[in-house]
């Protein structure tokens, strides 16, 4: 396989240089308003997606298979039963397998990875298509069907003759997992049990290839979580909210709106609610009055990057001019669980050890909080560790047993409860949630910066 990226590739790169400093730290100033940034054209996103897409399998792909001494590496899938690393390993401009795709990739004696594909298609020249070397009536042609597709897959594995061979089965983890139970069966019959005696479980090579993140996607991905906090600030405004008039979904519905007016897609329904003294009616969408404590859950998606954000707001009372002390107290206790956190996020370490020495230090400072901690990037909800759960504080068993690795995206999402005097010490819970980065050296940023202020409506 040819190892020099696509002329595509090379003109993205000849007109980024700034993508050689991908991963510098955002110095964003906390007075600055955020700024919208429209989504580039869908050409220039397929482009850009394309470089990375050849990137991720030249960089990042053979040290995997190497620190987990893979020699082969089989993903088979029909359409409408995709593996979830398709989505990572796939052109932009493809949409679902074809029929049945089988990639193979090998691991060569130079460390070089023969990428090969039976069916489907070459996703912009990153996978060959597999030609029959021995003598046959006709030659495959591009839809390869039926027992022609295995008997070319048992072919090409016995010409490599590979000492190990992984397929994404797993019980625990879903990137690893991809193999559908009949697809198994038919993979299985091809190899035969000489090499069928050689498959080999490796969860980590499909949650790895999916959770490391290139320094060159960071760009991007910082303009869109400047947009996401753009969009909330003006959801969380006079622009949209009416006190006494406004309700919860209305404001949903406005932000939801907004992305697909600018391109942009979700991964789940936005979630707004409000806090008040005296405690909500949870019948039906709230009507937002003065004096409420806003929250919002909002994730977006752009080059099939996600986010997941979660900020508050405040609606100030007939002549109050700040948010209550109170409340600004229970934002500071967030932040300060956010900075005990990103100081435990120590690349090998565990999820679950990680929990633990933040959970330990928040105790010793007096917050009463949660941390709910979660990789992202290609998937929402992403492959690597979980740092805890709402409802499982204790650690996670196996998913929170996963090693934090550098050059990984994390959604830093928790909470700290606070009495609040101006409630009459009635808690206010204080959800944050926003994304950070650990780069290549392990390092800890924000992607763009966290919330240290709430939005106001006046």
């Amino acid at each position: 396989m040819n190892s020099k990226l696509s002329s595509a590739a090379l003109l993205v790169l000849c007109l980024a240089p700034s993508m050689l400093h991908a991963q510098a730290p955002a110095k964003v100033p906390e007075e600055a308003p955020a700024r919208i940034h429209p989504l580039p054209s869908l050409r220039e996103q397929a482009l850009e997606q394309q470089v990375w897409l050849e990137m991720r399998m030249e960089r990042i792909l053979p040290q995997l298979m190497a620190e987990y001494d893979v020699n082969m590496w089989i993903l088979s899938m029909r359409e409408y039963a995709e593996d979830p690393v398709f989505w990572s390993i796939t052109a932009p401009t493809t949409f679902a397998a074809r029929r049945r795709s089988i990639y193979v990739i090998t691991r060569e004696e130079d460390g070089a990875l023969e990428r090969i594909a039976l069916g489907g298609t070459s996703q912009g020249g990153v996978f060959e298509a597999f030609r029959s070397t021995r003598p046959a009536p006709t030659q495959p042609t591009a839809e390869l069907v039926g027992a022609e597709q295995w008997n070319l897959l048992r072919e090409l594995v016995e010409d490599r003759d590979p000492e190990n061979i992984v397929l994404n089965v797993d019980p625990v983890w879903a990137f690893s997992d991809g193999l559908h139970a009949g697809e198994q069966q038919e993979l299985l019959e091809a190899l035969g049990d000489e090499y069928g005696e050689r498959v080999k479980h490796e969860p980590r090579l499909a949650m790895n290839y999916i959770a490391l993140r290139l320094p060159e996607m960071m760009p991007q991905y910082r303009k869109i979580e400047e947009t996401v906090h753009a969009i909330i600030s003006e959801a969380f405004s006079n622009a949209v909210i009416t006190p006494g008039v406004t309700t919860t979904e209305d404001v949903v519905w406005w932000m939801r709106q907004k992305i697909r007016d600018l391109g942009y897609t979700t991964w789940f329904h936005t979630s707004v609610d409000v806090q008040r003294a005296g405690g909500v009616n949870s019948a039906g969408p709230a009507v937002i009055e003065r004096g409420d404590l806003l929250w919002t859950d909002f994730g977006v998606v752009g080059l099939n990057l996600h986010t997941d954000t979660q900020h508050l707001g405040y609606v100030l009372r007939e002549n109050e001019m700040e948010v209550p002390e109170g409340l600004k107290t229970c934002l500071k206790n967030s932040n300060r669980l956010q900075d005990i956190l990103l100081t435990h996020m120590e690349p090998g370490l565990t999820g679950n050890e990680i929990l633990a020495n933040t959970l330990t230090q928040m105790r010793a400072e007096g917050i009463d909080g949660t941390v709910y901690t979660h990789p992202i990037g290609d998937h929402g909800h992403g492959a690597g560790p979980l740092i805890g759960r709402w409802d499982g504080q204790e650690g996670v068993p196996v998913r929170g047993d996963a090693v934090l690795l550098p050059s990984t995206w994390h959604s830093i999402e928790l909470q700290a409860t606070t009495p609040i005097p101006e409630w009459g010490e009635q808690p206010a819970s204080c959800r944050q949630e926003e994304e950070a980065y650990l780069d290549t050296t392990g390092e800890r940023h924000w992607v763009f910066r966290r919330q240290g202020k709430f939005h106001l409506v006046w």
